[in-house]
């Protein structure tokens, strides 16, 4: 009863065209942001800061990449992790060889340069569908990794391949305790994260969406399939490269070729999967459920007094168990449930 719409009334194109047009969403959305700017830094530990808060945002944001290409584009992609790598490497090569850069520039150019390569491998999107466009970023994976781990200029010439990430600093705040990098992060993805809302409402995201649903209608009324796809491939690429750097800086502290592996392709993909293919709200849904949940079972692990062996083995079980239930229940993801939540809000205590 208490979320129903009734007597807001527009006046006016810009009203009705709002991001969030019902009042009941704009407080909750202010009451969250709330909760995630203050009270939660006030309150939370730097482990739940390190372990749990930042890897979920930076997972939300590449997720958010993915769900702009596949959700909203329908164009399948394997190579999420191999985007997120060109973004790492290339904000730590602009920080170290172009004195002076802002690091939040250096972020801005790692994402670019993804966005680049996410157009030159976005090309076979143009004559290939379904799983052999799959299999062509596949070949991004492989490619992007082996060409990071061979040339060793990407690495600055280390012994190891693995280096250290450069301090954090922006206008001479440094940024090196969990709940500053907590902030940071949590800023850039609310950011991106309400562009790339605006983004999906407008012209070009009506064009990806009619793309996805039937190219051929979609060319046949005058939509240029080429610059749609392409600039799918540039912005999906282009946030997953800024959470590639945010992964290298804010989580990890290294820059490595082997932390952006197949098995990160996959998992961003069951982000997407899981909290619902085109929905932004679906991208975190899904992160919260990917990094969330083996957290709940180690713990609960741990207060069974399972051992450890037994303890892996069987968090993997019940992770790919609950994966496929929540596939088989509800397969439009995570954010259909809170869809249907919302209808029955609309209706409530009335029966449907």
């Amino acid at each position: 009863m208490f979320y129903r719409e009734a007597g807001q009334f527009k006046s006016s194109y810009e009203t009705d065209g709002q991001i969030f047009p019902i009042r009941q969403d704009r407080i909750g959305i202010l009451l969250l942001i709330g909760l995630a700017f203050i009270a939660i830094p006030l309150f939370a530990t730097p482990y739940f800061f390190s372990a749990i808060l930042i890897p979920f945002l930076i997972f939300s944001l590449a997720a958010l990449g993915l769900n702009i290409l596949t959700g909203y584009a329908g164009q399948l992609s394997l190579g999420s992790a191999a985007f997120m790598a060109v973004g790492a490497f290339s904000a730590y090569n602009f920080v170290l060889r172009v004195p002076g850069i802002p690091l939040l520039a250096a972020f801005i150019l790692g994402g670019l340069c993804a966005a680049a390569v996410g157009i030159v491998f976005g090309l076979p999107s143009l004559r290939v569908r379904g799983f052999y466009l799959a299999a062509s970023t596949l070949a991004t994976q492989f490619f992007v990794v082996w060409a990071l781990t061979k040339v060793r200029w990407f690495t600055n010439y280390s012994s190891s391949g693995v280096i250290t990430a450069q301090k954090m600093q922006i206008l001479g705040v440094d940024f090196d305790t969990p709940v500053s990098k907590y902030l940071l992060v949590l800023s850039i993805v609310a950011v991106l994260a309400l562009l790339a809302k605006n983004m999906v409402r407008s012209n070009m995201g009506r064009c990806w969406m009619a793309v996805r649903d039937m190219d051929v209608a979609a060319e046949v009324i005058g939509i240029r399939l080429m610059r749609a796809k392409l600039l799918a491939f540039a912005v999906s690429s282009f946030y997953c490269g800024v959470a590639g750097a945010l992964y290298a800086y804010a989580y990890l502290g290294t820059v490595e070729p082997e932390a952006y592996s197949l098995d990160l392709s996959f998992r961003i993909l069951f982000m997407v999967i899981i909290g619902g293919l085109g929905s932004v709200m679906g991208s975190f849904l899904g992160a919260a459920f990917i990094v969330l949940l083996p957290v709940l079972l180690n713990t609960l692990a741990h207060a069974a007094s399972i051992s450890t062996a037994v303890a892996s083995n069987l968090e993997l079980m019940v992770f790919g168990a609950l994966i496929i239930f929540f596939l088989i229940v509800e397969p439009h993801g995570l954010a259909r449930l809170w869809q249907i939540a919302k209808e029955k809000l609309r209706l409530w205590p009335f029966p449907h």
